[in-house]
């Protein structure tokens, strides 16, 4: 088996795509082909495993004139004879642990003979294929991304059909996808850095089943390669893994260019190894699917190798310091600026978002900003139906969203109006809990309220809250998506607040609808983002999430428990499972980023980005709490730790602007050209900032129950136990940072746990100061007090 970390050290000082000795542990080697299943067991168990799904693996070596195929030549057994090349092919088969799965070393000699521009190819066809099929390559491809699309270019218009049409299919940008037109080729071609994880899978409804590949980043060669191809006549579909990448065209923001790959030249003695794993498994639907891909989206790559950077106390204080600079007073309103323009968006990109760890601070001059804030919204930006616009220049102007020219009504954002429910709730909560109850004024419940209600009317009339409104009539303007995701926890939390049952009977059958719709039949949520179509997106997914753990936590419905679950998964697919390798010299090599749990955006907008826009994802570890299973912790241990990788700090420079930002770069894939792979771009973007503060705020420095061996840290941090009775858990905390480290720790019982975590619970979390490059001891006790000890 080839040894992960000298793999990644050896490609990272070479840079990827340069051509690195590796020494492959083909000793316990077998060939491959039907001298395999006679002589090892468990290459016939895998096979055994294809043939259930009409599948077979297969091996091919694959000749190119620059991207264009020329020759395949398929492995038949041990040996390839093709003129004067003579090839070798070797076989490590073993079991996944508790994973069900296998794991697969192939690894490939040219023994004779020269070769140009050749790759190797790991091929899984699969016969008797349906188009019915879910196809999910993670962060890029779902269902197949078989939808209508428009445009050539990020953030098409749309067309006129899409409007006040409640019939319009689901449209999307020009992405990757398999074809809907029966008459088109049907062919996906990706390099693993475009994808979450380096993985394909899909699943069968007529047979139940559900298929995982999962492979490494590259090999000697580089960068690997992910091809779907269907047939012709759709009756087979081909899966393969290719070393190195070799794509006909490069897939960028809603567009594609010619690609520049090259298959690789091999002299005598070259080889290559590709490792992969493999899980056939029974599912009864997409959710099966997606729960199991987080199971073992992490299995081949290992576990993640978080460092600790920046205590989050300390990046709080950076963020709302940078968000305290930026409070400005323009013709519209008073307001901290969400862009670096001075116009303003509400939702979405932080506006008022970034109002919430401001208001967190309890600090009678911010209070009063928000104030401001809350006023200027309310008063400017509420349309006559009880929907809010969703943008105004500094100069008062409100500006529609997704216009088009032969429907003059302005537009709406319906993602945006649901962040203005769950948030402006949340700011009313927030107050009542510090005490600042008489402050809030009915201008701002009279919106809440009106908003509430007006999501209520459009539910009742439609069946569904759409992408767009028009907020002076309440009219949907453009139908389909999931954009309104986090409406249903808006929805609850008003219902909640105002004692309102019948929102909260909404909000389910909304968050019902979009899991029947969305979820169990598309395996993906999308179009909540301004600036893409309806494509797949991990902001609603998040969002939709959120929904499903306030409709837990007011309804106390295990369904909804179990909702989560399966939307949980579908978030992982969103979220780098694994440290990409770089490119030498590139900004994030040169920092030594580990960058598992930074999030991708859109199946349009193909980068990741530190953090979920625009949310502290707390929705995770209150699923932890419910559930027990560490898995959600680890998710966002992973997203908190990935988001101080793009901090600019001293030392740890990646924005090049204000000490404490951050922006909404991280690019594995070169979607954006080459040159922009491992770069981060020079600006700030104040979600990101806000992003940061909110998990600081909202999520535990660490989390123990005394007495029950749990003891998980989410700050930057290390938490070791140096004792335990049945009452009290003594802790030493070590802060390896160069900053002061305040870290909130909540401490509970088990029985405690399954009661949801309330909006404003940290404001009881005690702290324990953890000095610079220093430790500190702390006793915490089951009724959640922590002591300090000598």
């Amino acid at each position: 088996m080839l040894d992960r970390r000298r793999y990644l050290a050896l490609l990272a000082a070479a840079g990827v795509g340069a051509k690195i000795a590796l020494e492959p542990a083909v000793a316990q080697a077998r060939p491959l082909g039907a001298a395999v299943s006679r002589a090892d067991g468990l290459a016939a168990e895998l096979n055994g495993s294809l043939r259930e799904l009409h599948g077979s693996l297969r091996v091919s070596v694959r000749e190119y004139d620059g991207t264009t195929l020329r020759q395949v030549q398929e492995f038949g057994g041990a040996t390839l004879t093709d003129g004067p090349r003579q090839w070798r092919l070797e076989q490590e088969t073993r079991r996944v642990p508790d994973g069900h799965g296998w794991e697969v070393t192939l690894t490939c000699t040219l023994e004779e003979g020269e070769a140009e521009q050749t790759a190797i190819s790991v091929d899984f066809p699969f016969d008797e294929w349906e188009t019915a099929n879910y196809v999910m390559i993670p962060g890029i491809v779902y269902n197949g991304n078989r939808y209508r699309a428009i445009g050539n270019g990020y953030n098409p218009d749309y067309p006129v059909d899409m409007y006040y049409n409640p019939l319009t299919p689901v449209t999307i940008s020009n992405n990757p996808r398999l074809a809907s037109d029966s008459s088109a080729p049907s062919r996906i071609e990706l390099e693993t850095c475009s994808t979450a994880a380096p993985a394909m899978s899909f699943f069968s409804p007529k047979l139940k089943k559900g298929w995982i590949v999962l492979t490494e980043q590259g090999t000697r060669l580089g960068n690997s390669g992910l091809t779907v191809e269907e047939s012709a006549d759709r009756a087979s579909c081909a899966f393969h893994v290719s070393a190195p990448v070799v794509r006909r065209q490069v897939a960028g923001f809603g567009d594609f260019r010619p690609s520049d790959d090259r298959a690789s030249n091999w002299a005598p003695g070259d080889a290559v190894s590709i490792r992969f794993q493999i899980f056939a498994f029974e599912a009864d639907g997409i959710p099966a699917v997606l729960q199991k891909f987080m199971d073992v989206r992490k299995s081949l790559t290992g576990p993640t190798m978080p460092r600790n950077l920046l205590p989050m106390s300390k990046l709080a204080q950076l963020g709302t310091d940078i968000c305290r600079g930026n409070f400005t007073e323009t013709t519209a309103g008073r307001y901290y600026l969400p862009e670096n323009s001075k116009d303003f968006q509400l939702g979405w990109v932080s506006g008022m978002i970034n109002t919430y760890p401001m208001l967190a601070l309890d600090d009678p001059t911010e209070r009063g900003r928000v104030s401001d804030e809350l006023d200027f919204i309310c008063s400017r930006m509420k349309g006559r139906s009880g929907f809010f616009y969703g943008y105004i220049t500094q100069g008062a102007v409100i500006r529609s969203e997704k216009a088009h020219p032969d429907f003059p009504a302005v537009q709406a954002m319906v993602r945006k109006n649901g962040d203005v429910l769950f948030w402006l709730i949340k700011h009313m909560m927030l107050l009542k809990a510090q005490g600042h109850g008489d402050t809030i004024k009915e201008s701002w419940e009279m919106a809440a309220s009106g908003l509430a209600a007006a999501f209520t009317q459009t539910w009742r009339e439609h069946g569904e809250f759409g992408q767009y409104i028009t907020p002076e009539t309440g009219d949907i303007a453009v139908y389909n998506s999931t954009a309104g995701a986090i409406a249903p926890a808006g929805l609850a939390l008003a219902a909640e607040y105002f004692r309102r049952p019948d929102w909260l009977a909404v909000a389910e059958e909304a968050a019902e609808f979009y899991y029947a719709r969305d979820v169990a039949s598309r395996g993906f949520t999308g179009g909540a983002c301004a600036d893409i179509s309806q494509d797949a997106d991990s902001e609603s997914t998040f969002g939709l999430l959120e929904s499903f753990m306030a409709l837990y936590q007011y309804t106390g419905k295990r369904v909804w428990l179990n909702r989560a679950q399966v939307q949980a998964a579908l978030c992982s697919s969103w979220t780098l499972a694994y440290d990409p390798l770089f490119p030498a010299g590139s900004d994030i090599a040169r920092l030594g980023g580990r960058m598992a749990g930074a999030v991708w955006a859109s199946s349009q907008n193909k980068h990741a980005a530190p953090g979920v826009c625009t949310s502290s994802a707390d929705h995770l570890f209150k699923l932890y709490r419910a559930t027990g299973d560490k898995k959600y912790a680890e998710l966002i241990s992973d997203i908190q730790h990935a988001h101080a990788e793009a901090v600019n700090m001293p030392g740890h420079i990646t924005t090049h602007n204000l000490i404490g930002s951050s922006m909404e770069r991280i690019q594995p894939s070169d979607s954006e050209g080459e040159g922009a792979v491992g770069n981060f771009i020079r600006t700030r973007n104040s979600w990101c900032e806000t992003d940061g503060v909110l998990m600081a705020l909202e999520l535990p420095g660490i989390y123990v129950r005394p007495g029950e061996g749990v003891l998980i840290p989410f700050d930057h941090v290390e938490a070791e136990y140096v004792s335990e009775s049945r009452r009290a858990t003594v802790v030493r905390l070590t802060n390896g940072t160069p900053y002061t480290a305040q870290v909130s720790v909540l401490a509970e019982t088990a029985r405690q746990s399954a009661r949801p975590l309330g909006y404003t619970a940290f404001l009881d979390w005690p702290r324990v100061e953890v000095p610079a490059g220093g430790a500190l001891t702390v006793k915490v006790t089951r009724d959640g007090k922590v002591t300090p000890q000598a």
